[in-house]
Parts: structure tokens; sequence; C-alpha cells
């Protein structure tokens, strides 16, 4: 990968995505020369790992493959991945979805910002319909997004509004590390979980204040077919963000012993 000091990894956790990977908005994204990628190939069973060993030929030294032997779910591919991106050495890493639901100029957007503005360790990325801006979203899910974002703001104690944004960067840290060395309880509500971690601290490594985190709002977004949650899944997250609760309680709780 570059040795650029403000080199970026971001990691693309694929499940299947033969099909769905966008090869423009990939080129878009290695536009950027301090952009490197890291595809998790989280046990496909389609074409997918062939797929993302093609891309690797064609930019070579930009593109990394990290294939797992078996469907472990996105949670502990961005997991794994992350990691990997932390050991390589890059200052900064991040995730993005592989449906590119977040396009890459606003992908690359956030990136940078993280770069320029020095105090803040955390970007996020948020879905905001205001003038200026195109989310596409059904209203059954935004609706049910802002039940979740709403849950997810009480039980962090942080008035983030987007927590599942699919659009996240980090600046590397001994604390993002240890954030990651153990598995999440959730599947796919992580975010929540990976948000707590760093703001309440882990295994003896001090959170971080509220002021470095940022989010940024999206200039695009849209749901995209295909998506791997489905009605039990859901149903699922509500019990994981229960266990959830329980275990940023925990997290609180040691802080302030």
């Amino acid at each position: 990968m570059n040795e650029f000091s403000d080199k970026i990894v971001a990691v693309i956790p694929c499940y299947n995505e033969e099909a769905r990977l966008d090869h423009q908005q990939i080129s878009l994204l290695l536009d950027e020369p301090r952009m490197n990628l890291l595809f998790v190939d989280d046990g496909s069973t389609d074409q997918t790992g062939k797929v993302i060993k093609n891309l690797a030929q064609r930019y070579p030294n930009r593109i990394e493959f990290l294939p797992l032997k078996i469907n472990v779910g996105k949670a502990e591919a961005v997991r794994v991945g992350m990691l990997q991106a932390i050991k390589s050495g890059a200052p900064f890493v991040g995730y993005v979805d592989a449906d590119f639901a977040t396009p890459a100029r606003d992908v690359l957007r956030i990136s940078t910002e993280l770069i320029e503005q020095t105090n803040i360790r955390v970007i996020l990325g948020c879905r905001v319909q205001c003038l200026g801006s195109e989310i596409h979203r059904s209203i059954s899910r935004h609706y049910l997004g802002r039940i979740f974002a709403t849950w997810s703001s009480i039980i962090l104690r942080m008035g983030v509004y987007d927590t599942q944004c699919g659009a996240k960067f980090f600046a590397a840290s001994d604390l993002l590390r240890e954030s990651l060395m153990q598995p999440f309880l959730s599947r796919w509500a992580f975010d929540v979980e990976l948000i707590a971690r760093l703001k309440y601290g882990v295994d003896g490594q001090p959170g971080y204040g509220k002021e470095k985190f940022l989010e940024l709002p999206l200039n695009y977004w849209e749901d995209k077919s295909g998506s791997k949650l489905k009605m039990a899944d859901k149903i699922k997250v509500v019990i994981e963000m229960m266990r959830i609760t329980a275990y940023i309680w925990q997290l609180r709780k040691k802080m302030v012993e």
C-alpha cells in the first residue's frame, strides 16, 4: 500500500457482492492518491473473491484482499479488517458499504475532513435531508432509523444523529485498536458499540471527549436493492440493542469507578 504519512485505508466488507461492486465508484475512490482499499470477503458463495482479486491486480499496491473462510457477519468482517488496516500503519482508517449507497465523492469528503481537522478523532457520515442534499430513503426506513437513532443517542449520552450510516473514519490510535480487540455483541448494530467504546474507553484506555467526534451530513445517499438485513434480522437488532444498552451502562460504570 502507498507510503503516505496521511494514508487512508477504507475497509469494505463484502458478502455475495459479485453483481453489486461498482467499479466506477472504486476507480473514483482511488483517484485520491492517499486512499487505499481493503476488501474483506465475508465467506461469499458467489464469485466476489474472484472479482476482488481482479481489482487488486488492476490496482496493485492500492487494493488489499482479506478472504474469510466462513460468513461471520458485517460486524466481525469490519472488526478484523479495521485491525489489519491499523496494523498496516495507516494513520487514518474507516469503513464503507460495498453497495456505495454513500458514493465515492462523499467518502472522500469525509475522510479528507478527518485529515484536515486534526482535533477530530472520529468522523461519521450522517443522512440528513436538507436543502442541497439528496437523501433517497423510504419513509418506513427513515422513521425506523429515527427511532433507532434516538435510542442510540439516549444510551450513548451524546447527540449523535445517525449511528448507522455506512461511512465512518477514524484516526488510528491505541484506543481505536483496543476498541476493536473484542468481538462486538451485535452482528448489525455494532456501530453503536464502537462509538461507546471510543467515548467511554476500554481496557485502561481513556475515552474521547464529545469534542473529538464529528458528524458530517452527506450530499447524496440512496437505498440500494439487495440489502442483507431481513425482517427477522430487524427483530434481532431490537434484542441486540437491549444487550448493547446493558453493555454501555457497564462501560459508564467502569469509567466512574
